[in-house]
């Protein structure tokens, strides 16, 4: 009987638990061949990184053209599966730079951590005694990491609130910590470890959580754009868009699907880059809904010339330093390619993108709709998955858009067709 339970499989090495799965899965040599071709990763690598590594999982890296963003011209790498996103960017990005292209700002490299005290009889008495003695649990914080504090960054400030829960009151601390161009989250999880008993001193109470917080709403980045009317294709085609953007942000139910299309562009470049998908995609949904409604992340609007302007701002928690940044071979090569110098730097590039993104799939959406952009694109995926030479590929791609039957077995039907031809 197959069991999922292995003794030691850690212990292994990368080859042998591999062999351990295959013989789970029923893997062939050529399966386990090809999950051992990692794509410039090092195996060794890859099992530094993470835990009980038997391979590793690559996508196709692309790079969006026409990009200008105060002033300075970018090709950024996407590392994604989905058909169309880089091609929609670059387009864009193209008719952005009639208008000057993009203009982006950060409000700098701010993380916060939080401390969470518990069991505190007197939770506002507390607050204050806590913030009586913020100079004191700055230095203790900031004696964790000299490096940081030489190169200029450190702890800031420090913010208490008194919260109500299911469980009592309890007293939060901020640890409010620039990182620089570090995402920060290992620093500020360090600091906040270092206060805990201090603080459990100066309150009585008992600290449980320790931890950063992703909602990184003190590192925001802002990205704006006017894409004049002729651009985008008429005055019909920029009320489109503003119609869209009103459906967007009148309902959560099409917001979400808006804020994805955003997603498209920000998270391929922070998965090229090694940085922590996961963490940008939290914090902008959280974002999202700062107000207490899901909203969109963009907003749309129509200027005096009645130009299509557009801008974002959003939290954006990256770095260039430490993480897979700087351990993932293609994540580097990545970065140089960007040519971006600092952490606030990549960040606006990154919300820049995503606002091109957004701009793409609401024109595409007024115009002819999102479907044929992404069709003849999924269309030459089905074919080839189907078998489909190289002699033959274009023309079962143009049937089956025309048809719009682009199915697995309609693509095999016609490659038979075609053969036999």
């Amino acid at each position: 009987m197959k069991t999922s339970s292995f003794s030691g499989f850690y212990k292994l090495k990368v080859e042998e638990r591999l062999k351990e799965v295959a013989e789970f899965a029923n893997l062939t040599e050529k399966e386990q061949k090809l999950m051992l071709d990692t794509g410039g990763l090092e195996v060794s690598q890859a099992d530094h990184m993470i835990e009980n590594v038997v391979g590793a999982f690559q996508l196709p890296v692309g790079v969006a053209l026409n990009f200008m963003i105060n002033g300075k011209d970018y090709l950024i790498p996407m590392a994604i599966e989905e058909p169309s996103v880089v091609a929609a960017a670059s387009n864009a990005a193209k008719m952005a730079r009639e208008a000057g292209g993009f203009f982006a700002s950060n409000t700098g490299s701010i993380m916060m951590a939080q401390v969470q005290v518990v069991n505190v009889k007197d939770p506002f008495n507390a607050k204050l005694k806590i913030l009586e003695h913020k100079e004191e649990i700055i230095k203790i914080a900031n004696d964790k990491d000299p490096m940081l504090i030489s190169l200029g960054g450190g702890m800031r400030d420090l913010e208490v609130r008194v919260l109500d829960s299911i469980v009592g009151p309890m007293v939060v601390l901020h640890l409010v910590v620039n990182t620089l161009d570090a995402m920060g989250a290992n620093t500020v999880n360090t600091m906040a470890e270092a206060v805990a008993p201090y603080v459990e001193r100066i309150t009585g109470g008992r600290v449980y959580l320790r931890i950063l917080s992703n909602l990184a709403d003190k590192r925001l980045v802002r990205a704006r754009v006017e894409i004049t009317k002729n651009a985008l294709g008429g005055e019909e085609v920029v009320e489109g868009v503003l119609a869209a953007y009103a459906f967007a942000d009148a309902d959560p139910y099409r917001a979400v699907t808006h804020n994805k299309g955003i997603m498209n562009g920000i998270t391929p470049i922070v998965t090229a880059t090694g940085n922590d998908t996961r963490a940008i995609e939290s914090g902008a949904h959280c974002y999202a809904a700062r107000t207490g409604v899901y909203r969109p992340l963009t907003t749309w609007e129509k200027n005096e010339e009645g130009n299509l302007v557009g801008s974002i701002e959003m939290p954006m928690a990256v770095g260039l330093v430490g993480g897979a940044t700087k351990v993932h071979p293609i994540a580097k090569i990545a970065v140089k390619i960007l040519g971006v110098k600092s952490a606030a730097e990549l960040g606006e590039v990154i919300a820049t993108v995503g606002l091109a993104q957004n701009l793409a799939a609401m024109r595409a959406l007024a115009t002819e709709g999102i479907q044929r952009g992404h069709m003849s694109l999924h269309a030459r995926n089905v074919a080839i998955m189907a078998g489909a030479t190289a002699d033959i590929l274009d023309k079962v791609v143009e049937i089956m858009v025309k048809e719009k039957k682009v199915r697995m077995d309609y693509a095999q039907e016609l490659i038979e067709k075609l053969a036999k031809k």
